[in-house]
């Protein structure tokens, strides 16, 4: 039987070798999931490019992300939250290291008009 109530900050792995991406939701055109970092960051060569819009919560610990075109840094804590479009290149610099970093990550599929 499915759980009715689940909480976003339980059930954390203690170890986390690799970021966690974990499922909550999808739909024909959104995909909702959990992401969990723990001292994770994108390598130094390495953009994500993606096609469709993504908004991104952070709900604990601390993140940095770069966005490739303005080489801005945008420095995030609990409850910040941020839209990436579609197509805009961007990295995690870094995630807090001994406190687990959980975002809520919804990817919505671009439409065409």
């Amino acid at each position: 039987m499915m759980r009715l109530i689940n909480n976003l900050l339980h059930d954390i792995p203690e170890e986390v070798p690799d970021e966690l991406f974990q499922p909550l939701l999808e739909g024909g055109s959104f995909r909702l999931e959990r992401i969990i970092s723990d001292g994770h960051q994108s390598p130094a060569d390495f953009w994500y490019d993606q096609p469709w819009d993504e908004w991104v919560v952070l709900l604990a610990g601390s993140a940095t992300l770069v966005m490739a075109n303005d080489a801005r840094e945008i420095e995030l804590k609990p409850f910040d939250y941020v839209l990436i479009p579609a197509r805009c290149r961007h990295r995690v610099r870094q995630t807090s290291r001994g406190e687990k970093t959980v975002w809520l990550a919804l990817h919505a599929d671009k439409t065409e008009d």
